[in-house]
């Protein structure tokens, strides 16, 4: 199950629960631009910059959590992901 940081309330045509949710995005430059990808749920983005990824990948997380029913969710979580580096030699 997907992990909850917390919930707010908010008014707009009808008021409604939001959960929030911390998810990982690894962004890398592909070409002239920048592909952005969230390994938890597996949703991906892009953008000419750095900053236009990472908001189009939010942009595109947020549209998936309104249209994916709790069971889609569900399945296509993959838990925790752990991003690290390593020191390899090189000859």
């Amino acid at each position: 199950m997907l992990p909850l940081i917390g919930t707010e309330r908010y008014s707009g045509e009808r008021e409604k629960s939001s959960l929030s949710r911390r998810l990982t995005v690894i962004i890398e430059q592909e070409g002239s631009g920048y592909v952005a990808i969230c390994p938890e749920l597996d949703v991906v983005s892009q953008g000419d910059s750095v900053e236009e990824a990472h908001s189009n990948i939010k942009e595109a997380l947020e549209l998936f959590f309104e249209a994916a029913s709790p069971e889609e969710v569900d399945r296509r979580f993959r838990g925790d992901v752990f991003v690290t580096q390593v020191g390899v030699a090189v000859p």
